[in-house]
């Protein structure tokens, strides 16, 4: 694969550290995951310039703007690289027009060019009509494809996007979504998506990474990591139930001595998996066909789509996904004890075989 970004971001940041390898090809799009406080923002910095390396690379279309060895460090105004900010950062006394304008003005066009230039990304995203307008007239929408286009209007070798869909409504969300999708297709250079939301991530990316404590802990496609997350974090980002033991044949004992049955025969370290509509709750012990049953109490009920996510309690955390009919059938209610019931059929169980997987608490 050929890399446009080839990078080894290593940062100190007090107590912590990232150290991320990250490469990005032509028109490739990359998402960067993880929970809070897991070098995300650090990374995007670094990659922008405004976090140097302690250690590491970055270099970006064959050329090096970060290399502490050997002393090679390009400030920001001179990266080839395009920024969509969370909140957007538009310019409020200026036009979306001259928002756009602004940097090709600051690489070197002259004014009329500028503007020729910026006029032709508004109409590619379907905001001619806009183009005189303050920030403070735009729909969040028109606002965020504004800074896009702005982001754009460089021709950046990089693009990095900080959780550009995080300030609108869900409804304009929707629709953004797609027309962000759309646009990044057509961009040539390399993407960074970087993002908590997993549902911007599997629309728009080709690749995820998923970071923890600065490091990476899964990367792959879509497919791949909703298959088989390998901690906890990637398991309720992918909305399963993630277990992590020691299989002998159809078992499996996890840490705390609690035992799984599994459809397939593993031996070794596995991870098991399932998705909380596979959990039944019943409100006495079944009889049966499930193979693994045990006592729970209820500690949490929230809306889940058209379901409710039941968060339970007992030999093994886990959650389960009830309709309300069955919901208000059982009375379920915080404090309740029930027992949960999973059919061995329903588990997919996968070697937790490499040294740099997280363990599952």
């Amino acid at each position: 694969m050929t890399r446009l970004l080839d990078a080894h971001l290593v940062v100190d940041r007090g107590g912590f550290r990232l150290d991320l390898p990250l490469t990005v090809a032509p028109g490739e799009v990359v998402a960067l995951l993880g929970p809070n406080g897991a070098g995300k923002t650090t990374a995007l910095r670094a990659l922008a310039g405004l976090h140097p390396l302690c250690a590491g690379h970055l270099t970006l279309a064959g050329r090096d703007l970060d290399r502490p060895g050997h002393r090679i460090w390009v400030p920001t105004e001179r990266r080839p690289i395009g920024v969509v900010f969370q909140d957007y950062l538009l310019f409020p006394h200026l036009s979306a027009l001259d928002n756009v304008a602004f940097g090709p003005r600051r690489h070197g066009l002259d004014r009329q060019q500028a503007r020729q230039r910026a006029a032709g990304w508004l109409a590619r995203m379907g905001l001619t009509e806009q183009a005189r307008r303050k920030p403070r007239e735009l729909s969040g929408g028109q606002a965020q494809r504004v800074a896009l286009a702005r982001a754009l209007a460089v021709e950046p070798a990089l693009l990095l996007l900080d959780e550009p869909l995080a300030a609108l409504d869900a409804r304009t969300r929707l629709d953004t979504r797609a027309q962000l999708h759309k646009h990044l297709a057509a961009h040539p250079g390399a993407t960074l998506l970087v993002t908590h939301d997993p549902l911007d991530a599997l629309v728009l990316a080709d690749r995820l990474v998923i970071i923890e404590d600065g490091r990476v802990v899964q990367e792959g496609d879509a497919t791949t990591i909703t298959a088989e997350p390998r901690t906890e974090y990637v398991a309720r980002l992918v909305g399963l139930n993630l277990y992590r033991g020691h299989a002998t044949g159809h078992r499996v004992r996890l840490a705390d001595g609690h035992v799984l049955t599994i459809g397939d025969r593993h031996d070794g370290e596995v991870f098991v998996a399932f998705a909380p509509a596979a959990v039944a709750l019943h409100p006495h012990r079944p009889d049966g066909s499930p193979r693994n049953t045990w006592p729970a109490t209820i500690t949490g009920i929230q809306r889940h789509g058209d379901n409710l996510r039941i968060q339970l309690t007992g030999p093994i955390e886990v959650a389960a996904d009830v309709t309300p009919a069955a919901a208000a059938h059982l009375e379920l209610v915080p404090g309740q004890p029930v027992w949960v019931a999973v059919k061995a059929t329903e588990t997919r169980a996968y070697p937790a075989a490499t040294a740099t997987d997280a363990t599952v608490d």
